[in-house]
């Protein structure tokens, strides 16, 4: 079950809520505080939930629907607070201006401006306070709220006794509204670092046509489709689901999803992927997956499964957040008794210099440093068609050391040109050609797909024997049987024949050599530049490969890879990565499907199949359009990421440790304290969507 939350604006506002949910019955909590969501498991259905809903209430955010406009009805108590506040800042300006008017000095109106302002704030961070310390995770509000309420109590004292040097209402009001409006704008601004889930999402919220069984159109929402409904998609329309086309030839327009500028082209039998838009024609199509298991959907569960792996700054920015309200409450008592007590200071001054303390500190930066930095990078990345699983892969991109490529399928094609047959017997080419394709006709590897290609122009059923059984041997190749008892294989040469002859594929009938192929496997266009790119970046690159010696050696020499291995078993292949990942962070770079164990091995996997959901699964990055060459965004962005992090955090530090003394100190005021408090959140919320703007390096292909 999952619950929209709003009014959390940072880590420890989620941490509250989770604590809260817990201790409330609910099992395996996930409280995001950028997204508002909060998913849970109701362990009994007797459970109550409109208790803990209202519970949450009194913690100081709102469970709503979707469909609610609460954003703009939470907001009333910022404006009605700004209306009354910015009259006593105003004034408060003029008299600091030396412009003097005489109800500037009296206390009666600025309790009459001050009030609406401090009752919302003693309601609104008064009751986040006190919940958020009941659940022993105190939260900024407990700062806030001690600042705005001593500054209130010692204005009341000064009204009572008729003293206008104890007149600090201003300041209360100030406090009060001054965060609120900081909150507002931090809200806003949190929003937009999940544009990239939204993005997504809105993918998924399309108009479809389904065609019921007697052939009427019907239009419906794509979340009311079904597996197995017919559709139809017409020019310009986006796809609705992850259907396969029965009818009709699709141009679709990937870019959406993908990042991939070219259109690309689906034929009958064929996936297309919901987000696609089709740019010419008509055609029908069955839905195969939609929702959270298509595609798309599967995108936005990974983006924000990102958000929950933390890199190892995160980890160490909360456990100084975990920490941080008891030390500013301690650290304000000291300052309130040394300044008062010890060095002859007035009440009045030491008392303002403690609000200062407790208003200035900031642990909502170092709780947003890391989440914002990650969630902006991670769903740049996404939007361009890279999927990274987890907020720590950024840091281990960042600092790679060496990446490891496969061969086939990697840095070549994969898409095989097939030779001529030399048939080594007297039987016609177009006979040879004729079994090789129709031994090939069911397979779905490469090297078939491309022999079916290369020879279909030649194939001539007449020719063909009768084949009563035909069988593929995973790795190894096609065995058929006639109905003659003739054994006919078609693939690599046995193990069992010795003296093999030069070739790549053989055909042979009854253990006896037929015809022998070879196979050509382009290296990829963008393969040669982003080599260069990362030798030029000091990682090392290593080719490792099942192939044969003299294929693989060539592709390394064509790339200048220095260390390349060839005709690597699978657990060869992990001893290597395993030693490479000792050495330093690696990457294995593959296809996912069966590179899946060394993908598994290395400090990161990277898959480059084109939204297979077995790649979706095997990789902690995945290259959704099937380019090599996007792995240099990839690194590139989580390099700028990273330092973007690094960045926040240094200030999300340096400011309390600058601020607070300065506070100590009496060098600020606690209302401008509020203003610094709520511009050092936005600051690092702006540090984070600058990753939106930051150009990302692309490679030149050729």
């Amino acid at each position: 079950m999952a619950w929209k939350i709003e009014g959390m604006s940072c880590a420890g506002c989620a941490a509250g809520v989770t604590r809260f949910l817990e201790k409330n019955g609910l099992q395996e909590v996930d409280v995001d505080f950028q997204t508002g969501e909060a998913a849970f498991v109701v362990p009994v259905p007797e459970l109550a939930l409109e208790p803990i809903r209202e519970g949450i209430q009194q913690l100081g955010y709102a469970v709503v629907r979707q469909s609610d406009h609460s954003v703009q009805a939470s907001n009333w108590k910022l404006w009605v607070s700004l209306a009354f506040t910015l009259p006593l800042l105003l004034s408060h300006a003029f008299l600091a201006l030396d412009f003097h008017f005489p109800i500037g000095h009296n206390i009666n109106f600025h309790l009459f401006l001050a009030a609406p302002p401090v009752l919302i704030g003693w309601y609104h961070f008064g009751n986040s306070a006190w919940q958020s310390l009941r659940n022993k995770v105190p939260n900024m509000d407990v700062l806030i709220f001690s600042g705005g309420a001593a500054a209130t109590v010692y204005s009341l004292y000064g009204l009572v006794t008729a003293n206008a040097d104890f007149n600090f209402f201003e300041t209360a009001a100030g406090i009060f509204t001054l965060v609120l409006l900081g909150n507002y704008l931090e809200n806003r601004a949190v929003a937009r670092t999940t544009s990239a889930i939204r993005d997504l999402s809105a993918l998924q919220r399309v108009p479809a046509h389904r065609l019921l069984p007697d052939g009427r159109r019907q239009d419906v929402g794509a979340e009311d489709l079904a597996l197995g409904d017919s559709v139809i998609i017409a020019e310009g329309e986006m796809l609705p689901a992850d259907v396969a086309i029965l009818s009709g030839v699709a141009l679709l327009d990937e870019s959406l999803l993908t990042g991939e500028s070219l259109p690309v082209t689906r034929h009958p039998g064929e996936l297309a992927f919901g987000g696609s838009r089709l740019f010419s024609g008509q055609v029908t199509a069955t839905v195969k997956a939609r929702g959270k298991d298509s595609l798309v959907g599967q995108m936005i569960a990974l983006v924000k499964a990102a958000r929950k792996d933390k890199p190892d700054l995160q980890r160490l920015a909360d456990r100084v957040s975990a920490v941080f309200v008891p030390v500013v409450l301690t650290l304000s008592l000291l300052t309130l008794v040394v300044c008062w007590g010890l060095f002859a200071i007035s009440f009045e001054a030491a008392l303002l210099r403690a609000i200062a303390v407790l208003v200035i500190s900031c642990p909502c930066a170092l709780g947003l440093a890391t989440p914002t930095a990650v969630m902006v990078g991670v769903g740049r990345l996404a939007r361009n068609g890279v999927v990274i699983k987890g907020g720590s892969t950024l840091e281990i991109l960042a600092s790679l050391k060496t990446v490891v490529f496969d061969k086939t399928g990697t840095l070549t094609t994969g898409a095989f040109a097939v030779s001529e047959p030399h048939i080594t017997v007297s039987k016609p080419q177009a006979y040879i050609k004729s079994i090789a394709y129709q031994l090939e006709k069911y397979a779905s590897h490469p090297i078939a797909t491309s022999l079916r290609h290369a020879y279909a122009s030649d194939f001539d059923a007449a020719l063909l024997p009768q084949f009563e059984t035909i069988r593929e041997e995973a790795g190894v190749g096609v065995h058929a049987r006639d109905a003659d008892g003739n054994a006919y294989f078609l693939g690599a040469w046995p193990s069992h024949l010795e003296n093999q002859p030069n070739g790549d594929l053989f055909l042979l009938v009854n253990d006896s050599l037929w015809a022998t192929m070879e196979l050509t496997d382009q290296i990829r266009p963008e393969a040669p530049a982003l080599i260069r790119w990362l030798k030029s970046q000091g990682i090392r690159t290593v080719l490792l490969s099942g192939d044969k010696e003299y294929k693989t050696r060539k592709v390394a020499e064509t790339l200048g890879i220095a260390n390349w291995n060839a005709e690597q078993l699978p657990e060869q292949k992990l001893s290597i990565i395993a030693a490479l990942s000792g050495e330093g962070p690696t990457a294995m770079l593959g296809d996912g499907v069966n590179d899946a164990p060394a993908l598994s091995r290395a400090t990161v996997g990277i898959s480059i199949s084109t939204g297979s959901q077995l790649a979706l699964h095997a990789a902690q990055v995945i290259l959704m359009h099937g380019r090599i060459g996007a792995l240099l965004p990839a690194l590139h962005l989580s390099r700028v990421t990273v330092k973007t992090l690094k960045a926040s955090l240094f200030w999300a530090f340096s400011y309390n440790l600058l601020a607070i003394p300065l506070a100590m100190g009496g060098y600020l005021n606690p209302a401008w304290g509020a203003v610094f408090m709520a511009f050092s959140d936005l600051i690092v919320i702006g540090n984070a969507l600058g990753l939106h703007f930051r150009k990302m390096d692309t490679l030149p292909i050729g």
